[in-house]
C-alpha cells in the first residue's frame, strides 16, 4: 500500500556531510521525527534509551570539536545524540509492570499475568548483575544445561546486554533518519567523536553510552560523496 513511497523515501535518505547554513529547519520538524523514533521496535518494551536534542547555537558549538570538526557537525542545525541507558533497566521494568496493571479489570487474562510475570520476575533474572560477574556466569551455566537438550535464550551478561540495548537504540536512529528524509530533509550518522567528553558535557551518567550522534540539515551537492554503491544483493542475501 505504501511501498512506493517508501520506496522514494529509502532512496533519498543520504548520509549528507554538509549541510545548507541558509537554510533552517523547524523544531517542529525533529519534534516530529523523535516521536516516531520513540515508536521503534525495542528489546522487551524496555525502551533503553535517551535522546539528546542538541538545538542551542551554543551546544551545537560546544559538540563541533568534540565530533572531530567534521563538516557534518559544523554546518548542523541540529543534533541527536542517540544514547543507551542500560543503567535503567529496573525503573523501565516496573513503569511496563505498571501499564498492564492499569489495563487489567477484573480478573487479568492470561497474557495479562504472563506480561505481569515476565516484568516483576524474568526481565531481573537476565539483566541483573554484580560486580563479581557471579550472576553472569550463573545464567551462562543456565543457559548452556538448558540448551542442551533443545533450543534455549542464550542468557548472558554485560558484553549481551550492551549489544541489546545498542541495537535497540540504533533502529529508534534509522527510524529518526528515515523520517528526516520523509521531510525532505538530510542526516548524517556520526560515529566520529569523542565519547568521554560529549558524555561529560551532556552531563550523562557512568551507565550511560553513546550509540551514535545524528547531525540533521538541508544537504548540499557537496554533502555526498558521488552515487551511492552498495555489495551485489546475491553477495549479501543468502537463501536456504
Amino acid at each position: 500500500m505504501y511501498q512506493d513511497q517508501f520506496q522514494k523515501i529509502v532512496e533519498f535518505r543520504r548520509s549528507n556531510r554538509s549541510f545548507d547554513e541558509n537554510h533552517d529547519v523547524a523544531g517542529e520538524v525533529i519534534e516530529r521525527c523523535l516521536k516516531n523514533a520513540i515508536l521503534s521496535p525495542n528489546s522487551s518494551n524496555l525502551q533503553l534509551w535517551e535522546f539528546q536534542w542538541i538545538e542551542s547555537p551554543e551546544m551545537l558549538k560546544k559538540l563541533i570539536p568534540l565530533c572531530l570538526k567534521q563538516s557534518a557537525a559544523k554546518t548542523a542545525k541540529h543534533m541527536v545524540v542517540f544514547i543507551t541507558r542500560k543503567d535503567k533497566w529496573r525503573a523501565r521494568a516496573a513503569w511496563n509492570y505498571d501499564r498492564i496493571k492499569e489495563g487489567i479489570h477484573g480478573e487479568p487474562k492470561k497474557i495479562q499475568k504472563r506480561g505481569l510475570k515476565y516484568y516483576k520476575n524474568l526481565i531481573p533474572l537476565v539483566y541483573m548483575n554484580d560486580g563479581l560477574g557471579i550472576f553472569s556466569a550463573v545464567r551462562k551455566l543456565v543457559s548452556f544445561v538448558l540448551g542442551l537438550r533443545k533450543p534455549f535464550y542464550r542468557l548472558g551478561g554485560a558484553a549481551e546486554h550492551r549489544i541489546v540495548v545498542h541495537k535497540s537504540c540504533a533502529l529508534a536512529a534509522q527510524t529518526f533518519m528515515l523520517s528526516i528524509a520523509a521531510e525532505g530533509l538530510h542526516s548524517c550518522p556520526m560515529e566520529g567523536f569523542d565519547e568521554k567528553r560529549v558524555k561529560k558535557l551532556l552531563e550523562l551518567p557512568r551507565g550511560a553510552e553513546i550509540n551514535m550522534i545524528v547531525s540533521v540539515g538541508k544537504g548540499t551537492d557537496r554533502g555526498t560523496w558521488g552515487p551511492r554503491f552498495r555489495l551485489p544483493y546475491d553477495d549479501v542475501v543468502k537463501k536456504k
